[in-house]
């Protein structure tokens, strides 16, 4: 009977360490996605400020909806560097994680924030496209929905994976839709995939928070290094939830300058 009772208060004190470790590295994912969220916001304002002017002496060129474009923005805009300045985050993520596993975590960390201020780059031409405010009313609903499904996607009893794989497919689907648009500019595929993709990376966002809690339970004892990447890539895959979430709300959302 005593080593029956010594058995459940090893046991027992394995669970409480699990889950202190889990909350930890749960606070680390968020923390690592909130810091690139910040650096994206912070590149996609700069840049944005950088690249319109309200002096007509200055300006070299102008968007569609009449916005100014400096040199710089001519240039980030209209010349062919935006097709690098948007392909270049892409390129990224899949070098990061196809390579992540040979790069120490500071290095992974490093990579990651290059990556967030890549796609701040990339999105920054939303500041001459939508109002100030609809971009942060936009933010405010996004972060709110974001939080609630996460939020779900942790504590549900509830196995998401089988949801994962039939919202993986969808995505598939939206990124088809999305590249063909491109070439049609059609306004009612445009409405189409912002309201399929707002549906998508809703339910990827609980599907990945799940994800991220089981492979913590799974590898917990696989040492620091596995898991501080671990974090990263959990940061990163809601990250991508979170910034692809408030695209589409924008896209239905915001009010056009």
């Amino acid at each position: 009977m005593a080593g029956f009772n010594t058995m459940r208060t090893n046991a027992g004190t394995r669970q409480a360490l699990i889950d202190e470790g889990l909350r930890a590295h749960m606070n680390k994912v968020y923390g690592l996605m909130s810091a690139a969220m910040l650096i994206t916001g912070v590149v996609a304002w700069a840049l944005a400020g950088l690249a319109m002017t309200n002096d007509p002496s200055m300006a070299v060129g102008t968007m569609r909806n009449g916005t100014m474009l400096t040199q710089f923005g001519a240039l980030l805009y209209t010349s062919p560097l935006k097709w690098v300045v948007m392909l270049a985050p892409l390129a990224v993520v899949f070098l990061f994680s196809a390579t992540i596993h040979r790069m120490s975590v500071g290095a992974a960390q490093l990579v990651f924030w290059v990556y967030a201020a890549l796609v701040g780059a990339s999105i920054s031409s939303i500041f001459l496209v939508f109002t100030g405010v609809s971009i942060a009313q936009t933010f405010l609903v996004t972060a709110i929905a974001f939080a609630s499904l996460s939020l779900y996607g942790y504590t549900t009893k509830r196995n998401l994976s089988a949801m994962g794989s039939f919202l993986m497919m969808g995505l598939i689907g939206l990124i088809v839709a999305s590249i063909v648009n491109i070439f049609i500019a059609s306004s009612a595929l445009a409405f189409a995939v912002s309201v399929l993709g707002v549906l998508i990376f809703a339910g990827l966002t609980a599907y990945d928070t799940q994800k991220i809690k089981a492979t913590y339970i799974e590898m917990a004892h696989s040492g620091e290094d596995f898991l501080g990447k671990a974090a990263i890539m959990g940061a990163l895959s809601l990250y991508l939830d979170f910034l692809n979430l408030f695209m589409m709300l924008l896209q239905l959302m915001g009010n056009r300058d």
